[in-house]
């Protein structure tokens, strides 16, 4: 069995729990088919396994070099990420008229998804490309989505996002980048770029940059940025690209995990012209950039679950072959050990992650989902549905997976005892790529400011309102399966939510933003964790309904996916009462902290 994904979730939680086949009876999905699917999700396992898995450690170890003229990486990253984009994955998402193969997005999530198990570090350059060109689809000019986006889905240009710069990270409105109007229409640009991944290579003809910078007069603060669509190599008239556009490195960062996706300070117009174009419309920036990052959020969500995924199942084979110690009832030293997954400790630590991997994915399958029922909404009032749910979940979708399945991760070290601190097993490297993820595309702090100071008031909390709607009909269908102890722990959890998010309203009109906001990463946990239970109630009705008409091994499978979810009511789901509590007190403890305290 494969150690970075089990192959038979996979298929539960696409056509089982998802709607996937749905999916495929409407027109944009149409040439598809279940058995499309399993066959190129088989395809892109035993590719992820031979060229993506092969060379993992070595990257981790020989992370890229710059020698003043050009970046070095190893060359086992080129020939995967050429094998990657040859077998269609880069494009598969992109309509057909754009050069794709028109999948439906939580398809391509799961081809993909393997890919970011075995070596998110060599997935970091096609990942970035692909949502770059999606930008560009969305939001370019057909002479953009002709001259950028094409040759990007055909794997011939790579793309970035430069949004941060050394003095504002994660505060957009303070960047400093200037765009000059020229005169042919284009623009001039100049400033400083810092976290770029995927900043400067050889691996592609060229690196289109998307940068967010200010139109020289325009609003101060997030009213003023722009988008703008920055070639590393000027394109000429035939298309192909040309002399170098000012686009230059600085130096290269150098980082605890994913270090094979080269992290670089790029510096845009330093002493030399560097032109960029438009990308929609002038201080409308930040809006176009945020679909990228909405999708790279969703992403970071995803990849993180793999990590926390694969790390589960390292564990597990290693638990499964690992002889020590003997069980307390049983403690005669003349006996031979037991292998350790018999102790009911590592069992605990076992369905922990379990319950992390396994919930965290069906997240963000659902997510994704989500997405292709946007793009394909029979009528406006799905189109609203389903935008509301995707615009409360992804702060969600991007922060618990990254939060618990670096949780998982290190319960996978903790598993291998002694080993799994050492490089003899890859679960110390899981663990360092996973822990940027809380920091990628908005640290989880930011989600939840996100979540509770603007989705969650978002159209006088209609948001809330959709997706405790959707909740409650799937607790209906839990009851109607015979799972009435977890439903109603759900929806005890639910009403407490409802409570809760009530409370803070009222502190924030009486007491204002700041005490209203002090607490919100409690609420992203509280939010979390009852959207997770969903999940895995979700899980649970339909393996019960299931499991009367399995086999021997589909019977086992079900079994699993239910003990899991009681696991996750039992020992996860209580904390949201303690949060709730810390909550609805108005707990000022970080707010009257005085800094010389500290």
């Amino acid at each position: 069995m494969s150690k970075l994904v089990n192959r038979r979730d996979l298929s539960f939680l696409l056509f089982e729990l998802g709607g996937l086949e749905s999916l495929f009876q409407r027109e944009r999905y149409a040439q598809h088919d279940r058995d499309t699917v399993e066959s190129m999700l088989d395809v892109a396992i035993q590719l992820a396994e031979d060229r993506f898995a092969d060379h993992a450690a070595k990257l981790d170890a020989n992370e890229p070099t710059f020698d003043g003229e050009r970046v070095h990486i190893i060359e086992e990253v080129g020939q995967a990420v050429r094998e990657f984009i040859d077998a269609g994955f880069l494009g598969a998402s992109f309509p057909e008229d754009c050069g794709g193969m028109q999948l439906p997005y939580t398809a391509v999530q799961a081809l993909t998804s393997v890919f970011s198990a075995a070596n998110p570090g060599t997935m970091g350059y096609p990942f970035l490309t692909a949502a770059a060109a999606n930008l560009l689809r969305v939001q370019g000019s057909e002479a953009q989505r002709e001259h950028y986006m094409r040759p990007m889905v055909e794997g011939r240009y790579f793309g970035t996002m430069c949004l941060s710069e050394p003095q504002a990270g994660s505060s957009l409105g303070d960047i400093r980048t200037k765009a000059t109007p020229r005169e042919d229409g284009r623009y001039q640009i100049q400033g400083t770029k810092m976290w770029i991944s995927g900043g400067e290579h050889d691996l592609s003809e060229n690196i289109i940059h998307l940068v967010l910078a200010k139109i020289e007069g325009a609003p101060a603060g997030s009213k003023g940025i722009s988008l703008f669509a920055v070639p590393k190599y000027r394109i000429g008239a035939d298309g192909a690209p040309g002399e170098r556009n000012g686009v230059r490195l600085a130096g290269l960062n150098h980082k605890m995990g994913y270090r094979g996706t080269v992290n670089t300070v790029l510096n845009f117009g330093d002493g030399e012209d560097c032109i960029g174009e438009l990308v929609g419309q002038p201080n409308k920036g930040l809006a176009g950039m945020f679909q990228m990052m909405n999708e790279a959020r969703i992403g970071v969500g995803l990849g993180a679950t793999m990590l926390g995924y694969t790390g589960y199942l390292h564990a597990l084979d290693y638990a499964r072959e690992r002889p020590q110690g003997r069980l307390p009832g049983a403690p005669d030293p003349s006996k031979p050990p037991v292998m350790i997954i018999e102790h009911a400790d590592v069992r605990r630590m076992l369905l922990a992650q379990k319950a992390y991997a396994e919930g965290a994915l069906a997240l963000c399958f659902y997510c994704a989902e989500l997405v292709d029922r946007q793009e394909t909404a029979q009528n406006d009032a799905e189109r609203e549905q389903v935008s509301q749910l995707l615009e409360i979940l992804t702060p969600i979708a991007k922060a618990w997976p990254s939060d618990y399945c670096l949780k998982a991760n290190e319960l996978a070290i903790q598993v291998h005892g002694g080993y799994g601190y050492t490089r003899d097993y890859p679960v110390e490297r899981m663990y360092r790529d996973n822990r940027l993820n809380p920091i990628h595309e908005g640290t989880n702090g930011i989600q939840s400011l996100d979540l509770l100071g603007r989705k969650v008031p978002m159209k006088g909390g209609a948001l809330l309102q959709t997706l405790m709607q959707v909740v409650l009909a799937d607790i209906a269908a839990a009851r109607e399966a015979g799972l009435d102890a977890l439903a109603d722990q759900l929806q005890s959890a639910v009403r407490q939510l409802g409570a809760t998010t009530q409370a803070l309203g009222a502190i924030a009109a009486q007491q204002g933003a700041d005490r209203y906001l002090a607490n919100s990463y409690a609420y992203l946990e509280q939010f979390g964790h009852t959207v997770i239970a969903w999940m895995w109630l979700r899980q649970a009705t339909v393996a019960q309904a299931a499991l009367p008409q399995a086999n021997a091994a589909d019977a086992d499978f079900y079994q699993g996916k239910l003990h899991a979810a009681r696991f996750f009511y039992r020992w996860e789901l209580p904390k949201t009462r303690q949060w709730a509590e810390l909550l609805e007190s108005a707990d000022d403890t970080t707010l009257s902290m005085p800094a010389a305290g500290f």
